[in-house]
């Protein structure tokens, strides 16, 4: 009887808040030509001459202030989904009939090392599961290509199904409603900020399936999921946006989109985050919630970027009070969602036809 795996990807950590981990890890993260689409030597000379001199130190003390007694939040989340998800595949399929893991697209637990440890359990069949709700080269990208990358260097190459991206799947949407609503419900906000991860508008560019006749081209862009633009992150956020306001009954007027988290002069989609926090401030909000749907696990860039940083900016421009939505973590809606996004592309793994039988089970007689 062949084994599921379940493989959950999430992006990475350093290994603790030490400038040296940090620099590890972005040594990693930032030579990805996926992350920073530049020719080889031009990523180089970027790399080691201009960030990673300067930016581990900086980046090590915005990890200190998020680290906790369990180490990366982005860590110790996806392991307690690990956990959650294992009980619950053991509960519906019986103990042993699938196996769960986290890896990370950078640093440890790495791609390679969750695929060699499936194939010594005996799993052969994995379901992939990235932890990015949408499309992007830098994110999903990277991460499927490293994932096939490290299959390919088994001698017993696994076989992989990925399940879809999910930005607007009515069981992501209400697991995301189902965590917000309490939130919201309790602080009452004058605005809600939606901010996702940004990205360098060449991305958007680049990957329009159009010829560059559609993405960016106009204000209405992203209106509508289209053949042209169905690759397209920005695109895709607006469409979680539009799912999750009927969800969470915000009203119209009462919410905006923003991304944050950009790197370097190039030109990044906008409106940025940090730059809307202040504007609504002196605009007059003096409650702002903000929603991170581009995010399935608090990190530092929720938790330092958001709930820190920007908290500070909001109240220091005249707001009184910034709150974080949190992310799904390990919340059980989102176990949930995680289990009905399975039983819909991945059946064999999530119904119980896929339990390991006991030994001397007799099988069903032909009708």
């Amino acid at each position: 009887m062949e084994r599921w795996g379940l493989l959950l990807i999430n992006l990475g950590t350093p290994d603790d808040p030490s400038p040296a981990a940090v620099r590890r890890y972005l040594a990693e993260f930032l030579d990805d030509p996926r992350v920073i689409d530049l020719p080889g030597w031009k990523r180089w000379l970027l790399l080691n001459l201009v960030i990673l001199p300067f930016r581990p130190r900086k980046s090590a003390e915005a990890y200190r202030k998020i680290w906790t007694e369990r180490g990366s939040p982005l860590l110790f989340h996806g392991q307690d989904l690990v956990a959650k998800l294992q009980t619950a595949l053991d509960a519906a399929l019986g103990e042993g009939a699938a196996k769960v893991a986290l890896a990370m697209r950078y640093q440890s637990p790495s791609i390679l090392d969750a695929l060699a440890r499936f194939q010594r359990a005996g799993i052969d069949r994995i379901a992939v599961f990235p932890l990015f709700p949408h499309y992007a080269s830098s994110s999903w990208g990277s991460a499927i290509e490293q994932l096939n990358q490290d299959a390919g260097r088994l001698l017993n190459v696994p076989t992989l199904q990925v399940l879809p991206v999910y930005y607007e799947h009515p069981a992501f949407v209400r697991a995301f409603g189902a965590v917000a609503r309490p939130v919201l419900d309790a602080f009452q906000p004058d605005r809600v900020l939606l901010s996702y991860h940004g990205l360098p508008e060449r991305h958007m560019r680049d990957g329009d399936l159009s010829g560059g006749q559609h993405c960016l081209a106009s204000a209405t862009c992203c209106d509508l999921i289209v053949p042209a633009n169905r690759f397209c992150y920005r695109a895709q956020c607006y469409a979680t946006t539009r799912a999750l306001v009927p969800e969470l009954g915000l009203a119209d007027g009462s919410h905006e989109v923003s991304f944050q988290s950009r790197l370097g002069s190039t030109p990044w989609i906008q409106p940025f985050t940090d730059h809307r926090v202040v504007e609504l401030a002196q605009a007059g909000v003096k409650k702002l919630a903000v929603l991170v749907p581009s995010f399935t696990a608090d990190c530092l860039e929720t938790l330092e970027e958001i709930a820190i940083r920007a908290r500070a900016e909001f109240v220091a421009h005249g707001g009184e009070d910034l709150r974080l939505v949190p992310s799904l973590n390990s919340h059980d809606a989102w176990v949930e969602a995680i289990l009905e996004m399975l039983r819909e592309h991945a059946p064999g793994l999530a119904t119980p036809t896929a339990a390991v039988k006991p030994e001397g089970t007799p099988e069903p007689a032909p009708e």
